[in-house]
Parts: structure tokens; C-alpha cells; sequence
């Protein structure tokens, strides 16, 4: 499906997604939930994509939507000339519902550690934190069984825990 069909169709969800990703950024962040989906949606239409159906949109939507945050963060800290990090705060399964938040070029370059080392865990790991989605979606995206999902989700949540624990902008309470 051509993403001018398909947008309408998803529009809302997007938004709701956005404006969760965004609800973790820091207080007076330049980008807004629906600036970040009209991002996306550009970066879409520019690779001129048909979808296979709604889990492969979401997963697209997804490495999008990181790759806008993360842009949209080195840009921030480049103009700041090293300023202030760009906080998120990560998956509470992950983190834990009181952990400090991780600077989203910190969670970047672990998951692009994390994918030299697994790939899989790592587009597993993108999909969910980045693109909201379900097990059953990501095993739909990436043609796993969701036990499976589940294990990998668990292994790369820890990984990218301990990665990110031993950066200096992780804050353990």
C-alpha cells in the first residue's frame, strides 16, 4: 500500500505514539509531538515506499522516528557546541520506573553496538521503544515466533542496560 492511502489510516496512531516518545524529552523541547510526525511522514514519502502491510509501516515508522530524534539531538548538542544532552527516559522495563533518563545519542550508539553484536535484538529492541510495538507485531515484522520476541526483547533490554550503566550520563539511584 502506497503511504498516501496509508497515512490517513494511521495518522492517529502515529500521533499517539509521537506524543508518548515525546512526553519522555526534556521540558521545553523544540520538536512537538505532531512536528515529529510530519517528520516522519516526509522522510517516508522521500523513499518513495510501498508497505507490505501495518507492521512493516510501523517498523519503517519507527527506524524514522529514531532517526529524527537522534538528528534532531545532534543538531541541539552541535549548536549548543556541547551543551546539554537531550534526555529520554527508557523503556521502564528496562530502566525501571525511577531511573534517570539516557541521552538519546548514548541509547543510538548502543544500539548500533547492540546490532555489530546481534541484529536482531537490536531491530527487535527499535521496534518496541521506537515504534510501540505489540510482540505479535514484531514477530509479523521480523518472522519470529513472539516467544521469541519475548526472549530477545528481554536479552537486548539488559544488554542495552548494562551498556548504558557503564556511560558516564547514566545516573544509577
Amino acid at each position: 500500500m502506497k503511504l498516501d492511502n496509508l497515512l490517513p489510516l494511521v495518522y492517529d496512531e502515529l500521533r499517539k505514539l509521537a506524543r508518548h516518545k515525546m512526553q519522555s524529552e526534556r521540558d521545553g523541547h523544540t520538536l512537538q509531538h505532531t512536528a515529529l510526525v510530519h517528520e516522519v511522514y516526509l522522510k517516508l514519502v522521500q523513499t518513495d515506499m510501498s508497505f507490505i502491510d501495518r507492521a512493516h509501516f510501523f517498523a519503517t515508522a519507527a527506524r524514522a522516528m529514531r532517526q529524527i530524534l537522534v538528528d534532531h539531538a545532534r543538531r541541539k548538542n552541535r549548536d549548543k557546541r556541547g551543551g546539554a544532552f537531550e534526555k529520554v527516559s527508557l523503556d521502564e522495563a528496562v530502566a525501571g520506573p525511577a531511573a534517570p533518563p539516557v541521552d538519546i545519542l548514548d541509547l543510538d550508539r548502543a544500539l548500533q553496538r547492540l546490532a555489530e553484536l546481534d541484529p536482531r535484538q537490536s531491530e527487535i529492541l527499535e521496534l518496541h521503544y521506537f515504534g510501540g510495538m505489540t510482540h505479535e507485531e514484531m514477530a509479523a515484522v521480523t518472522g519470529v515466533s513472539p516467544t521469541t520476541i519475548d526472549r530477545e526483547l528481554r536479552l537486548a533490554k539488559a544488554w542495552i542496560k548494562r551498556e548504558l550503566s557503564d556511560h558516564k550520563s547514566w545516573k544509577p539511584l
